[in-house]
């Protein structure tokens, strides 16, 4: 379905299974998290995250928007998350009709719709092209379903991450960063 800056493959953040499935559907590094998709800045404590009061100001200036920030999450409960790296990186869109559908369905794990190490699909005739309608045998399981937005010329989200009340800038992407 299309992001606020490319097309994911989305699903529950607080459902280990559909986080395991997709990690194997993209064939991603099993270390590597993804970044989780949020409506607000109340659902990142879902995850345990406590955000002092300047990392509050810092989000607030950041967000709504294209920029993903890595914050701490040191609990074991979400290991199948932070993959032991212990912080997350979430994002909250200034897509309107996204904000809407995670304030419906909680926060969404949110990976780019193509394989580890090859290009974003743009058009869900290049998503198609990676996972199609193929039942993959060792979970027996393909893609639910499809969500067209036309074609989506965005890049990445920009990575940044607060840590000891900074911000480092982790990945230029779709928003130019200023500090």
């Amino acid at each position: 379905m299309p992001t606020d800056t490319l097309y994911g493959i989305v699903g529950s953040a607080l459902n280990k299974k559909a986080v395991a499935r997709i990690y194997k559907l993209r064939k991603r590094d099993l270390r590597k998290p993804m970044i989780i998709l949020v409506s607000s800045i109340a659902d990142i404590e879902k995850f345990g995250v406590i955000l002092n009061p300047k990392s509050l100001i810092l989000l607030r200036k950041l967000w709504p928007g294209k920029i993903s920030v890595i914050l701490p999450c040191p609990s074991k409960k979400f290991f199948y998350l932070h993959r032991g790296k212990k912080s997350l990186a979430f994002r909250m869109p200034a897509k309107k009709s996204l904000i809407e559908l995670l304030k419906i369905t909680g926060p969404l794990v949110a990976p780019s719709a193509n394989w580890e190490g090859l290009p974003p699909a743009k058009t869900i005739k290049e998503a198609k092209k990676y996972f199609g309608d193929k039942v993959y045998p060792e979970q027996g399981r393909r893609i639910d379903f499809y969500v067209d937005g036309g074609e989506l010329k965005s890049l990445p989200s920009t990575l940044v991450e607060l840590k000891n009340k900074k911000i480092i800038l982790k990945r230029e992407g779709a928003k130019k960063f200023k500090k």
